[in-house]
């Protein structure tokens, strides 16, 4: 199964409803998900159009998924330990080594929106563990752990922020670069999902 697009809490969807599509796949029989993400490195050791496995992730949303009554699918408080399947990201390495293809690793800040981030912003985040930010994918990976999906998940870095130079973003240069990085990441995953 897959999705074009997703619902975005900045749209002024609730997170039961952004998270939705998640509930549904659980009810399908999905066992694995896959999510990707466009996001801004913070990084120094990034470039524009690499792609960032992601190990862990900070939840900066002012909402939680799952708040409310607890959906029988998982426990009240579920453990996010490993919230990235390490087996995958492990997977994920070698294709990529294996073609050739540039990865790095790193912490996905997720944030509100739908502004990008003020030069401190960046900043801050970096200084909490973040490599990259963005506006999705940390409710619907929540969701799959509650309910017992394993989650592998990769960032297309398409731009930079941060830095001793403010560099004005625009959502058609981040929409740029992540169509030039999706030939990668898409043979990666394609790979992934014929091994597994």
């Amino acid at each position: 199964m897959a999705m074009e697009g997703r619902f975005h809490f900045y749209e002024g969807y609730n997170m039961k409803e952004v998270t939705f599509p998640i509930r549904v796949m659980y009810e399908l029989g999905i066992q694995t998900l896959f999510v990707s993400n466009a996001s801004g490195g913070m990084n120094p050791k990034f470039k524009i159009g690499d792609l960032m496995i992601i190990d862990d992730h900070i939840n900066l949303f002012p909402e939680h998924p799952l708040r409310g009554k607890n959906f029988p699918t998982g426990p009240r408080f579920p453990d996010m330990h490993e919230a990235y399947n390490l087996q995958l990201r492990n997977l994920a390495d070698t294709i990529a080594r294996e073609k050739g293809i540039r990865v790095v690793h790193g912490t996905y800040v997720g944030v509100q929106g739908p502004t990008f981030e003020t030069p401190h912003e960046y900043r801050m985040y970096h200084l909490l563990g973040g490599d990259a930010v963005g506006m999705s994918t940390v409710p619907e990976v929540i969701v799959a752990c509650h309910c017992g999906i394993k989650v592998f998940g990769l960032s297309v870095i398409t731009d930079l922020g941060g830095f001793d130079a403010p560099v004005e973003v625009s959502h058609e240069e981040v929409q740029e670069a992540a169509n030039a990085a999706q030939p990668k990441m898409t043979e990666i995953m394609r790979e992934m999902i014929s091994r597994s």
